[in-house]
């Protein structure tokens, strides 16, 4: 499964929530294996460069190209625990185990 955190300038903060998903998958205790994270400026977000794209709520109309199954909206991207939950709820919605 591919997951990508998007952000305008696809540096630092795609990059540390890019880190924040690795670590809930870590604790979580998923066998990352079959994942691939990424991190992108929000120009090299398609719809076919990621199963799920994580983005911060402000930058939702400038990613209207993509399917909104897709999206995962974060009202913040320094919220660990909201990080967790949205992780979460992908792993359960595909059935993948976890903690």
């Amino acid at each position: 499964m591919r997951l990508a955190a998007v952000c305008q300038s696809g540096l630092g903060t795609s990059f540390m929530v890019q880190m924040n998903i690795q670590n809930v998958l870590n604790d979580e205790g998923v066998d990352t294996g079959n994942f691939e994270l990424s991190h992108m400026d929000v120009g090299s977000a398609t719809p076919d460069s990621a199963d799920y794209f994580f983005i911060e709520s402000t930058l939702e109309t400038a990613l209207g190209n993509l399917p909104k199954e897709k999206v995962v909206m974060l009202k913040s991207i320094i919220d660990a625990d909201e990080t967790k939950q949205k992780v979460n709820e992908i792993l359960d919605k595909n059935k993948i185990n976890h903690k």
